[in-house]
Parts: structure tokens; C-alpha cells; sequence
């Protein structure tokens, strides 16, 4: 690859604030970086955080030598999301985010959820200029003003009516989508990179005409192979739900089924705003059990020891890193089959995937009867991680990507034959072939 890589990863949300996957992910991807020598930057926004949960995080979240950390925060607190939010401009946070593209000469700026940050973020540009911009889309954001292609709050987006549907989902309409700033925004950004296949399609089918790359996520190995024989954290069989409770994660559709459903518990790890009605739902019902927020090497006992994980989504998941995790401990899954989440099943051969809570049930007893098929399943779901979702697999392609990028763009691959400063201005030839 040549000399190490100056990185400066630009997000609304990182750890320890943040609520979903994809600031996990990008957590990951930053410390798999800098633990292969290159130097990384971390942008992301407090204000956001808070404007969305009063109280401040709990959770620790460690990184490596060659990683710098910068948390926004403004005098107008979590009015500055707001402003992003509405007018699509980044000028609470300009000037910071500006300061820190200057600290150094950044070989790649990699924007990911820049909802809070507004489009505008895309345009800072540093006074230097042998650099790659790059947006991972991990969420349907560029496409649907409320992410998810979850429309009126009760069902799958079939056709864009973005102003109803902000207003029936209690979000003040953002304005500046109906004009061109965001493509003038996006005009900026030299790759753009899908975790799946439907994500880019989806994209491409409403409207967004730039070519998108398709580089899956990952999830790095860890952990002691002599964990494969540790005891069961739970005593009885068990399905296992790991992610946010909120509505659109479909927990809602599963809980019934376990009225009736003696053979086996259900698990559930995690926390959210729907946390209080789901509990509700399972009221008296002794074998569904809130596990509450765990840290991943606690969920990796449940996941290794699970018939399989369930993930019921009701909207288009853009990827499924919970399928991952479950996959690299051989653990198969039952998805319902929508977005990436189906795409993860059929490429693996992993799991099941359903429609309906016939087809659900069916999946549930066919897993937890037929243990060779599961572990078939099993040994599908940990080959393929291998293949395709480890560390190694994502960051080789990844810098491949980049190197591709840099050809288009420079007509070389500036950090593979030249040290940093070769390449001013007054010296690069763009309409050269190469270097």
C-alpha cells in the first residue's frame, strides 16, 4: 500500500455517543485502521447526541494509539442539529470541523450519518488538495428525509410523498430537499459506498444517479477459540433479539408467538425508547426475558449459544451487523426478508428468511428441531463471514476502492510513489495517466 494513511472520518453520531449500528461500525473500521498503522481522525457531534438523550452516556469505548478523537459542541447546544436539520447548513459546526480538516494533510475525508451535520459538511474543503472524499450510505438518507424508507410511521415507502409523511411522523419538514443543494452538496464527494446491494439500488431506483460502490461492512474476529465450549449463559434453549427497541425492529410481531410457545425462551438484549410497550406486551409471559443493554463479549456467549438469532425488522434494514456477529459464531438467523437483510441470507445460506408469522413460526421449529440442519446452517453463515464480512476481507478492499479512486481522480495512486507534499498544485499534471 505504500506509507500509511492520514483519515478523517466525519459523523454525526460515534461512541460513546450514539445510538445505533452504524456508529459501532465506524468504531470498528477506525481502530481496524490505526491498528494497521495508519492515522486516523474522528469528527462527530455531541450536540446531536443530547438533542435526542438528555442524560450523558455511560458506556466506555477504548481506541488505539493512532486515534484522535474530536467531539463537537456549541454554544447553541442542541439547537445547531436543529439548524442542520432544517436548513441543511453546517455553519454552528464550520468552523471547528474546518480547524480539524487543516490540523493536517488528510489523504481521505470519509463522511458517514451526516443528518445533524446537514448536507453543507460535504463542501468544506481543506486548503490542500491531493485528497479522496468519501460517503459510506448508511442509511437511506440522501433519498428519504426520515432515513429509514419508513412511511407515515406505519409501513414500507412504496412511492416518495416526503411532505405528508414528515408531517404524519411528527418531523418538521426540511426545506432545503426541494432544492439543489443537496445535489451541489453531493457533487463534492469523489466515492460513494453501499453495505449492500439494495441500498444502492434503492438509491438508484429513487432518483440518485451517482455510481455507488458496493463494499459490505464487517465484524472483527476477537475473542478465545476455546470460548466455543464455554457453558450456555441461560438454562433453557432459547431464540435471541439483539439491537434497538424501536418499532420499526418488529419485536412487536414476535412476542406473540411465544403465548403459546413452551419449547423455547426469548431473549432480548438491548434498550430503547419502545422498551417500556414491548415489556408490556410480554406482561406474564415467563419465557420472554429482557436482558437490558450488554457488552459485546457477554453477547457473544448468547449469540454462540442460541437456536438462532431472530432480526424482524418491518423496514428496509440497509445492512444487518447483527447477522454478522451471529454468523461469526456460527449461529444461524431468521430474518424477515426485506432489504439487506434478506440479501445476507441468500449470499450465505445462513439462516431463514420469512414473510409472514406462519413463516416464522415454521423457521423457529425447523431450527430448534433439527439440529443438523442448524448446524449446517452454521457452518454456511462462519464460512462466509470468513469469505466475505471479516476485518481483513473490508479494509483490503476498502484501500483497493481508494486506490481506484485516487487513479480516477489523480490519474495515479499518489501514496504509493511519493511522499506527502509531492503533489502541490503547481507540479500535478490531472491529465496525465499517471504520476
Amino acid at each position: 500500500m505504500g506509507r500509511s494513511l492520514k483519515f478523517c472520518h466525519v459523523s454525526t453520531f460515534y461512541p460513546p455517543f450514539s445510538f445505533g449500528g452504524d456508529a459501532i461500525f465506524l468504531h470498528r473500521l477506525v481502530n481496524a485502521l490505526a491498528q494497521r498503522g495508519h492515522e486516523v481522525d474522528v469528527v462527530h457531534c455531541a450536540d446531536s447526541f443530547h438533542a435526542l438523550h438528555a442524560e450523558a452516556p455511560t458506556r466506555d469505548f477504548s481506541h488505539g494509539p493512532n486515534v484522535t478523537v474530536h467531539t463537537l459542541r456549541s454554544r447553541g447546544g442542541v439547537l445547531s442539529p436543529l439548524i442542520a436539520q432544517q436548513t441543511g447548513r453546517t455553519w454552528p459546526k464550520s468552523k471547528e470541523i474546518q480547524k480539524v480538516l487543516l490540523s493536517k494533510n488528510f489523504d481521505v475525508i470519509h463522511y458517514h450519518n451526516i443528518s445533524l451535520l446537514g448536507p453543507e459538511v460535504l463542501r468544506l474543503e481543506p486548503d490542500y488538495r491531493e485528497f479522496l472524499k468519501v460517503y459510506t450510505m448508511h442509511e437511506h438518507w440522501l433519498v428519504c428525509p426520515m432515513h429509514t424508507l419508513w412511511k407515515n410511521k406505519n409501513r414500507l415507502c412504496d412511492r416518495p410523498q416526503c411532505f405528508s409523511c414528515m408531517l404524519q411522523s411528527r418531523r418538521p419538514p426540511q426545506w432545503w430537499r426541494y432544492t439543489k443543494l443537496l445535489s451541489r452538496c453531493t457533487a463534492s464527494v469523489d466515492v460513494f459506498l453501499s453495505p449492500s446491494r439494495f441500498t444502492r439500488d434503492m438509491h438508484h431506483e429513487r432518483g440518485f444517479s451517482r455510481q455507488i460502490e458496493h463494499l459490505p461492512h464487517f465484524v472483527p474476529a476477537g475473542g478465545d477459540p476455546s470460548d466455543a465450549f464455554d457453558a450456555p449463559p441461560h438454562a433453557r434453549p432459547y431464540f435471541l433479539f439483539v439491537g434497538r427497541l424501536e418499532q420499526i425492529k418488529g419485536l412487536q410481531t414476535v412476542i406473540p408467538l411465544f403465548r403459546d410457545y413452551s419449547y423455547a425462551d426469548l431473549l432480548v438484549a438491548g434498550t430503547g425508547e419502545y422498551d417500556a410497550e414491548l415489556k408490556r406486551q410480554a406482561r406474564g409471559l415467563e419465557n420472554v426475558l429482557f436482558l437490558g443493554p450488554r457488552q459485546q463479549g457477554e453477547l457473544r456467549r448468547y449469540y454462540r449459544h442460541a437456536i438462532a438469532v431472530v432480526v424482524p425488522s418491518l423496514c428496509y434494514e440497509v445492512f444487518g451487523i447483527v447477522v454478522l456477529e451471529a454468523y461469526r459464531e456460527r449461529t444461524p438467523v431468521i430474518v424477515r426478508g426485506l432489504g439487506g437483510l434478506r440479501e445476507l441470507v441468500e449470499e450465505s445460506r445462513g439462516g431463514i428468511a420469512y414473510r409472514t408469522s406462519d413463516e416464522l413460526f415454521d423457521a423457529m421449529e425447523q431450527l430448534r428441531t433439527d439440529r443438523e440442519l442448524r448446524c449446517a446452517m452454521g457452518e454456511h453463515a462462519y464460512s462466509k463471514y470468513l469469505e466475505r464480512w471479516s476485518e481483513d476481507v473490508h479494509l483490503d478492499a476498502y484501500l483497493e476502492l481508494l486506490k481506484r479512486a485516487a487513479r480516477r481522480k489523480f490519474g495515479c495512486v499518489p501514496w504509493e510513489r511519493f511522499q506527502r507534499g509531492s503533489l502541490k498544485q503547481d507540479t500535478i499534471h490531472l491529465e496525465e495517466p499517471s504520476c
